[in-house]
């Protein structure tokens, strides 16, 4: 395990490699699970935020899921999450014209049309995050639908430290960040 400050991370971050590979996934993990993706508390005003521009990047069905369910749930265990279509995908994805899922909130990130770009958990995936009184641990989740995102990793040798650099760098920062990589590689 590696610990630095208030977070410990798994070895997996250190020794796994990851690289999506969309074109083989089409964003699986956008429609798999029993929930959608997990919210920090403090993202749940940028939701709400950023709906009003976002809805015109939606489906008809995931617009009628945040009418009908709220801009977000909250589920049985007390967490936060972005609705669902028919408990299937995030009510903010959409199918492309080549039948990948596309997160509503990056698209209109990219173009510029709002400040956030989506909830960290799906920025930060395959990372999960477990929150203590006294610290975070950060662990690989390994999901079958990754398989080809596991693959492309090992084939290009990228660990998952350097897949996640700048998400990892949107929730720590860049000095801690640094002090990962320094943690690591001097490690080796």
């Amino acid at each position: 395990m590696i610990i630095l400050n208030n977070t410990i991370l798994s070895d997996d971050i250190r020794d796994e490699h990851f690289v999506c590979d969309l074109q083989k996934c089409k964003g699986a993990c956008c429609v798999e699970g029993d929930l959608g993706a997990p919210l920090e508390e403090r993202e749940l005003k940028e939701v709400e935020a950023a709906y009003p521009i976002v809805k015109a990047y939606m489906s008809e069905a995931g617009r009628q899921a945040v009418q009908e369910q709220g801009y977000y749930i909250l589920d049985e265990e007390g967490d936060w999450s972005t609705p669902t279509i028919g408990n299937r995908e995030c009510a903010y994805a959409t199918f492309d014209s080549k039948g990948m899922l596309k997160c509503a909130f990056e698209q209109a990130y990219r173009e510029g049309k709002t400040q956030w770009m989506k909830p960290l958990s799906c920025h930060l995936y395959p990372i999960r995050i477990t929150k203590y009184d006294e610290f975070e641990a950060l662990n690989y989740d390994r999901w079958s639908i990754c398989a080809d995102a596991c693959s492309l990793g090992k084939s290009l040798q990228v660990p998952i430290y350097k897949f996640l650099k700048e998400p990892l760098i949107r929730k720590y920062g860049e000095d801690w960040y640094n002090d990962l990589v320094a943690e690591i590689e001097g490690e080796n």
